[in-house]
Order: C-alpha cells, then sequence, then structure tokens
C-alpha cells in the first residue's frame, strides 16, 4: 500500500460530502491528525498506522486512489453494483 496525499484526503472526502470529523470517526483518527494531513503539500506525515486508517475508511466508503501515472495522483468512487 502506497501513501496518500493531503490532496487526495481533502478530494475523497469531497466527493463523499464527508466533514472531517467524519473521517476521524470512521477511521478512529483525530481530527486535528485529520486537519493536519490534509493541510500538507505531497505525501502526508501520519504514521503507517493512521494512513492505513484513514485511506481503508475512505476505501470502504467507496474511493479509489489512483496512483502517480504521470498525471498525478488522484482519486474517484467507485462504480455502484448493478
Amino acid at each position: 500500500m502506497s501513501t496518500i496525499t493531503g490532496a487526495q484526503i481533502r478530494a475523497a472526502r469531497a466527493l463523499l460530502r464527508w466533514r472531517a470529523e467524519d473521517l476521524a470517526n470512521a477511521s478512529k483518527v483525530g481530527v486535528a491528525t485529520v486537519r493536519r494531513a490534509e493541510g500538507e503539500d505531497g505525501p502526508v506525515g501520519m504514521t503507517a498506522a493512521n494512513v492505513a486508517a484513514v485511506r481503508g475508511a475512505l476505501e470502504s466508503a467507496g474511493v479509489i486512489f489512483v496512483e502517480e501515472n504521470g498525471e498525478g495522483p488522484g482519486v474517484r468512487m467507485r462504480k455502484a453494483a448493478l
């Protein structure tokens, strides 16, 4: 599992229409930790456990993290099951 960026976390929350508090609750990470990570340029400086918790909460809610592919990292929503 690769690291994620502050911009990816912000974008993922926007797609889900979650507040920072919603992500903090879903990931069991402090809201200050979420806000601090979102304010970082580039890869977040959280512990590996916190990165895994935040990423896992967002992925469980339907977010897909797009790796760097020459155009930069990003996020998108998983297709809804038919």
